[in-house]
């Protein structure tokens, strides 16, 4: 780029502004490193929790987990399914099948470690370990969240 036959940028000729983005570089480059290290704190992996509540299998491929807090998404038929085992309940006594259904469906108390995902859903069932009916029952935190056995989810 020329004006009136001279270089304007010439090497010897500073350029304007040049000085204070050298005391800024330093300054950017830690601001965009701190930046990257917040993202990777928010990216860390979801922590492990328990929850304890009604795990229902009404139909097959179908299971939820209704604890205190919501209802959680464990399976879909044809759709989204937990990575892990579903609990088996303690004993035959302790599951609730639907009036005349010998296939097995029903629903029980259970405590399960999780990883949850999007939505209200687990993604991975780390552990389950199916309870007694009166666990939940005694459980004030679950009164009135009992699912129906003659009706389906």
């Amino acid at each position: 780029m020329t004006h009136n036959g001279r270089s304007l940028l010439s090497p010897n000729m500073p350029l304007p502004g040049m000085r204070l983005l050298r005391l800024r570089l330093p300054r950017i480059a830690l601001a965009a490193a701190a930046t990257l290290l917040a993202g990777a704190a928010v990216a860390a992996p979801p922590k492990p929790e328990t929850r304890c509540g009604w795990f229902i299998n009404p139909t097959p491929g179908n299971a939820w987990l209704i604890d205190p807090d919501a209802q959680w998404t464990v399976g879909l038929q044809g759709g989204h399914q937990a990575e892990g085992s579903w609990p088996e309940p303690p004993s035959e006594k302790d599951w609730v099948k639907p009036d005349g259904d010998p296939r097995g469906y029903g629903y029980g108390c259970a405590c399960l470690k999780v990883v949850t995902g999007p939505d209200h859903s687990i993604a991975r069932i780390l552990s389950a370990k199916g309870k007694p009916l009166a666990q939940c029952r005694r459980d004030r935190a679950l009164t009135g969240l009992e699912p129906d056995a003659h009706s389906e989810q």
